[in-house]
């Protein structure tokens, strides 16, 4: 009997591998997805940061009382960055974006000074930027304020096009994991049925043959998402590597809740269908095992 247990076991050695394996690949596919949807937002948030807000001031305008302007702007939650342009500035800036055009015949400088402001990308929204607008433009020392509205839709409704997808995909892709993953464990488990009988033939209780299949499926969910995270490192580092703006996109707090995620997932998961496999098994006569 003994020695039976022991051939069981060494049976049940190559199939805990392919297990391992098999959860490894699809938590690295799952991994690759979410990576995606991190770089994803993070590529939204720059396009939508980069959209400048320009508050034009009148002439009259002193530059202390910009500066005094510029400072209570500043401390506005939507605020990411702020900038005072006077109008010195705003004429060598035109002159290098435009050296052919020469306003010096005019004998007077033509453009204003403003306040450049960039706000988090959480603020680039429609009733946002209308709140925004008109906070700043009642202001008496604003002329007008400027921001390419034709940009941010297009920007926002790329942004929504984009998530639809991605959450599709998502959602589909989550079907696929849990499928696969517990179609891997059941399989690993199928070569396990005759010790698990064999065990319970024995006078041995549910739980006391249900622990060590459970202990042993945390071990190897645990080692897969392992495995799939130092392979997700190496992609990431690889990615970056031939693609240098991905490095300022890079959110190490998403990427570790993501490394996380896997880790909860690959226990899980690993975990439920193995006790389910082991329950299923003990239910069985032992005619029906074969």
């Amino acid at each position: 009997m003994a020695q039976s247990g022991k051939s069981s076991a060494k049976k049940s050695k190559p199939s805990y591998l392919y297990s391992i394996i098999g959860i490894t690949l699809v938590l690295l596919l799952l991994g690759v997805l979410g990576l995606f949807m991190i770089y994803a937002k993070n590529l939204s948030d720059y396009y939508k940061e980069s959209i400048e807000l320009q508050v034009i001031l009148r002439d009259n305008v002193k530059e202390n009382q910009a500066l005094l302007l510029k400072d209570s702007l500043a401390v506005l939650p939507a605020v990411k960055k702020i900038q005072y342009v006077s109008k010195e500035m705003a004429a060598e800036k035109f002159k290098k974006e435009n050296p052919d055009e020469n306003f010096a015949v005019l004998g007077f400088n033509p453009l204003y000074s403003s306040i450049d402001i960039s706000l988090y990308a959480r603020y680039v929204h429609p009733d946002s930027l209308k709140m925004i607008e008109q906070n700043i433009a009642g202001r008496s020392m604003v002329r007008e304020l400027y921001y390419q509205r034709t940009l941010v839709s297009e920007v926002l409704d790329k942004a929504k096009q984009i998530g639809l997808v991605i959450l599709v995909i998502s959602i589909v892709m989550a079907i696929v994991v849990l499928f696969l993953i517990d179609n891997t464990i059941r399989l690993a488990m199928f070569s396990n049925r005759f010790l698990i009988k064999t065990m319970q033939m024995v006078g041995a209780t549910r739980w006391f043959i249900a622990k060590p299949f459970d202990i042993r499926s945390i071990i190897n969910g645990g080692l897969s998402a392992l495995l799939a995270i130092a392979g997700l490192v190496v992609l990431i580092y690889y990615a970056e590597s031939s693609l240098i703006g991905l490095r300022g996109m890079r959110d190490y707090f998403i990427t570790g809740l993501l490394f996380l995620g896997l880790i909860v997932i690959g226990i899980g998961i690993s975990l439920v269908s193995t006790h389910r496999s082991v329950m299923k098994y003990l239910k069985l006569k032992l005619d029906d095992l074969y």
